[in-house]
């Protein structure tokens, strides 16, 4: 992840300024929405920081609960937010009154302003001077070039981008985000998803980001729900629910794990850097990062194979020991999802299941997790 930087002058703003004194006690929610054919009941205990992905198919109740959130959505319950109460019995804030900055699917902004003249707004409706909460989001979302263009002239990233800036210059307690990525295509989406990334260290207040692409979920969540028919069927941190055969992202094409590491070395001549984690150490190529600082690697299971030994005569760099923990069905029926305990660090392996006879794998086993490609999560 990116250093952490220092902006603002007080305990309100959205942004990271030291220790916080704001109450840690996370978010609170509890939703009850009837409609024709389809109940939404969901009871939740969010982190109070960080970003919350919420996962799901189309028609789950992702959207309905960010809804119920903002105050869109008339649900019975109740909602506390860093020991706020923004709904309880016989108490519901409205809409107009809750601090929240939301980002839609489209940037939704005003056509007739620059982009300054956007951020301008949102400054001006939050009662604040510009300062350097402005001028520090400015440089977190990488807009400064944007500030004199209208908006007609951006891309799809860079209004999203600047969506996000507006946002969180209203300074809100919490931040929305609706797939904002939904509707770029590819190379857009790898245009944005860099800065999305800052949002872990730079924000002090808790984000709750919706979407249905796992890759996204790999990238941004440190907590994850995953949501069907209205209902949550699994909530918790993300590096514990990515590695769970039994939940709907082990099967998806995109699936993996995220490993938390420490950098151990740096190997100039070879442009390699090691992090070290439980249960062993991983090169990737050279990053500008110090000894001791910590990072988020992203496995993917189709990058990892498995042999009953070490394969010292082999290209890939990286192996290491672990014991299968399970099996489960693949997306494709020639397909399987091996669950690996590599010391402590877990990781998903698709084989084949011909592979698993002919190497006559079973749960317990010792094996040998070959890993062919690594991705540093910025």
């Amino acid at each position: 992840m990116s250093p952490s930087k220092s902006f603002g002058t007080g305990p309100s703003t959205a942004l990271r300024t030291g220790p916080s004194t704001a109450l840690r006690t996370g978010i609170d929610a509890r939703f009850h929405v009837a409609y024709p054919g389809f109940a939404f009941d969901v009871d939740l205990a969010l982190p109070g920081r960080g970003i919350t992905v919420l996962y799901g198919p189309s028609g789950s109740g992702k959207t309905t609960f960010l809804r119920c959130l903002a105050g869109l959505e008339m649900a019975t319950g109740h909602l506390r937010v860093n020991g706020e109460a923004w709904q309880a019995d016989g108490f519901l804030q409205p809409a107009h009154r809750r601090p929240v900055g939301v980002v839609f699917q489209e940037a939704r902004l005003f056509a007739h302003l620059t982009v300054g003249g956007n951020l301008d707004y949102a400054v001006r409706r939050a009662g604040k001077a510009p300062g350097a909460d402005r001028q520090g989001i400015v440089d977190l979302l990488g807009i400064a070039p944007l500030l004199g263009r209208s908006v007609s002239r951006l891309s799809g990233g860079e209004s999203q981008r600047v969506a996000i800036a507006r946002a969180l210059l209203t300074a809100p307690r919490l931040l929305l985000l609706d797939e904002p990525l939904a509707a770029l295509d590819l190379a857009r989406k790898r245009e944005i998803l860099p800065y999305l990334e800052r949002l872990h260290e730079a924000l002090e207040i808790p984000v709750i980001y919706v979407t249905h692409a796992a890759d996204e979920v790999t990238r941004l969540a440190d907590h994850l729900v995953l949501m069907d028919a209205g209902r949550v069927t699994a909530a918790g941190p993300a590096v514990d629910l990515m590695a769970r055969l039994d939940l709907p992202l082990a099967r998806d094409e995109e699936a993996g794990v995220v490993v938390v590491g420490r950098v151990g070395a740096q190997d100039a001549d070879y442009h390699l850097t090691r992090f070290d984690f439980p249960g062993g150490s991983i090169l990737a190529g050279l990053r500008d990062l110090s000894v001791g600082a910590t990072a988020r690697l992203s496995i993917h299971a189709r990058d990892v194979s498995l042999a009953l030994s070490p394969a010292e005569d082999s290209s890939i760099l990286n192996r290491l020991p672990a014991t299968i923990r399970d099996f489960a069905d693949g997306a494709h029926p020639a397909h399987l999802l091996v669950g690996l305990d590599a010391g402590g660090t877990f990781l998903l392996a698709r084989i084949t299941r011909r592979s698993r006879d002919q190497l006559g794998l079973r749960p317990g086993q010792s094996v040998w997790a070959q890993i062919k490609s690594v991705a540093l999560i910025d």
